[in-house]
């Protein structure tokens, strides 16, 4: 699974090329807990309700298998797999997906990001990181992607 996550990078790098700009390679840590995904999602939550707004929210460990799924009563059913699919992008691809979402906004040849496996090119889906490595990511979905980004780091902040 490790093998296939950084052909998946490297991949990325070579065809996205100046979408993600240069940054230091971040690295793996432990799985997020239950407890953690619990805390994250809970935090997201709590933001989604003071702004009114119904979301879902999937969290995934750094192998990107789902930890916690939940959906707000009268968000989109849509919304479930989509939110799943902002937290695998972040967490296999090592960043955020509004980077995929501006690369493909700046065309040219940035829209090659379009033909990667896996990848979701709309904003929303943020890495979980503790002790500066990669414990997991978070998918918000149901809203603008904007919006959507605004909840997913209410919940990434409660983890340091």
């Amino acid at each position: 699974m490790k093998i296939m996550k950084s052909s998946l990078f490297v991949l990325a790098l070579l065809i996205a090329g100046t979408a993600f700009g240069q940054q230091a390679p971040l690295q793996y840590g432990h799985n997020i807990t239950l407890a953690e995904a619990k805390k994250v999602a809970a935090a997201s939550e709590a933001y989604a309700i003071s702004k009114n707004w119904a979301v879902v929210i999937a969290i995934v460990d750094a192998n990107s298998n789902l930890v916690y799924l939940q959906k707000q009563d009268g968000t989109q059913i849509g919304s479930l797999q989509v939110a799943q699919a902002k937290a695998r992008t972040a967490n296999d691809f090592k960043r955020p997906t509004k980077a995929f979402q501006d690369g493909v906004t700046s065309g040219g040849e940035n829209l090659r990001i379009l033909s990667l496996p896996n990848a979701i090119a709309v904003e929303g889906g943020e890495l979980i990181i503790s002790d500066g490595k990669i414990i997991g990511a978070i998918g918000i979905s149901g809203l603008s992607a904007a919006q959507d980004t605004e909840v997913a780091k209410a919940g990434t902040a409660v983890i340091k």
